[in-house]
């Protein structure tokens, strides 16, 4: 058995409510009866046989359709890409200082070469945007709420939708996989 970290976009803001009972019934539902949920933004990891995180995602954004009624992505990364990720972080000294203004973004795909650049290029304030594999670290120093880099800018310049974790978050998950 693998351990892998489920993350879904957009869950309950917007109107779109999930509760993560709701979430680990219908993990269950699917044949991953030991699913834990973090917090309530839709944060879950599960044992599974191995697979490949595609058709993880796959198999639970149809489940979640199914059982739950409402279509959500799900950006899937096993435990050892999720260590592999805080391993590299490019951000060490502000993860330690201000990890609330820290995030990754788990994106469905790798962005295209170039893309971190044209991004960054685009950005008119003071954030900076890292890409690694199919994530993107961006630091936020004046604060997320008051930032112009919006999800859709980001997601135009890397090519792929994605949700955001903040770093306290990310270090919590890598722990529930242990």
């Amino acid at each position: 058995m693998a351990v892998y970290i489920a993350l879904l976009r957009a869950i309950n803001v917007g109107g779109r409510w999930l509760t993560m009972a709701e979430l680990r019934a219908t993990f269950a539902k699917l044949g991953f009866p030991d699913a834990k949920t973090l917090l309530q933004s839709g944060n879950v990891v599960f044992a599974s046989e191995k697979r490949s995180t595609a058709e993880l995602e796959r198999l639970l954004e149809a489940g979640t359709g199914k059982h739950n009624k409402m279509q959500v992505d799900y950006m899937v990364r096993s435990a050892r890409e999720w260590s592999d990720i805080v391993a590299a972080n490019p951000f060490p000294k502000e993860a330690k200082a201000d990890p609330g203004h820290l995030v990754v973004l788990a994106l469905k795909g790798i962005p295209k070469a170039g893309a971190e650049q044209a991004l960054q290029a685009a950005i008119k304030g003071p954030e900076t945007v890292r890409v690694i594999g199919k994530n993107a670290c961006i630091y936020y120093p004046a604060g997320i709420g008051v930032s112009k880099l919006t999800p859709a800018q980001i997601e135009k310049h890397l090519g792929h939708r994605g949700t955001a974790r903040n770093w306290n978050t990310v270090v919590k998950l890598l722990a529930l996989t242990q």
